[in-house]
């Protein structure tokens, strides 16, 4: 058997993913459906083409190579990864505020903090019947103290859902 002189064997070839449109009618590829994807030589480059059974019409002129392929279903978007450089800066605004509203917010943040080792627990003291933990940041920020807020698992839940939502609006508008 005869190679093409044209591709050799030995180069590695680098073809785009699936495409999200048929090449012949524009139209989208439905998630679960079946296509045809082929490989043609345009200019002297291997291009890959996607096509939907309705745009099929035959492999076009120049087709390397052909197969046929399910288009994958849409994969949920991943949430985000929260910064904790971000969450810090975050934190220091609420604990320079001081606002009572918002002493709840702060405490899950601080929670989220000493999860991610961006916080250090350096103790804890009791005045009257507040508690307050006593915190330090992990490059040295502090020291920090804020009021243990005793939640429970629904209402630290709730808080981290709000918490969420806020970053969520501020890297929206960075």
């Amino acid at each position: 058997m005869e190679s093409d002189r044209r591709f050799p064997a030995t180069m590695d070839y680098h073809l785009k993913p699936l495409g999200k449109t048929c090449a012949a009618t524009g139209e989208p590829l439905a998630p679960g459906s079946r296509c045809y994807s082929v490989v043609v030589e345009e200019e002297g480059q291997l291009v890959r083409k996607d096509y939907s059974e309705e745009g099929w019409s035959g492999p076009p002129e120049g087709t390397v190579g052909l197969w046929r392929c399910q288009v994958p279903e849409a994969q949920p978007e991943k949430p985000k990864t929260i910064d904790p450089e971000s969450m810090m800066q975050y934190f220091e605004q609420l604990v320079e505020d001081a606002n009572p509203a918002q002493a709840r917010l702060c405490y899950v943040l601080a929670l989220f903090l000493l999860q991610r080792r961006r916080l250090q627990l350096d103790g804890s003291r009791t005045e009257g019947a507040t508690e307050y933990l006593q915190l330090s940041g992990s490059h040295g920020e502090g020291p920090y103290e804020i009021v243990d807020q005793q939640l429970s698992q629904d209402e630290i839940t709730r808080l981290q859902a709000e918490l969420n939502q806020y970053l969520e609006q501020e890297w929206a508008a960075a």
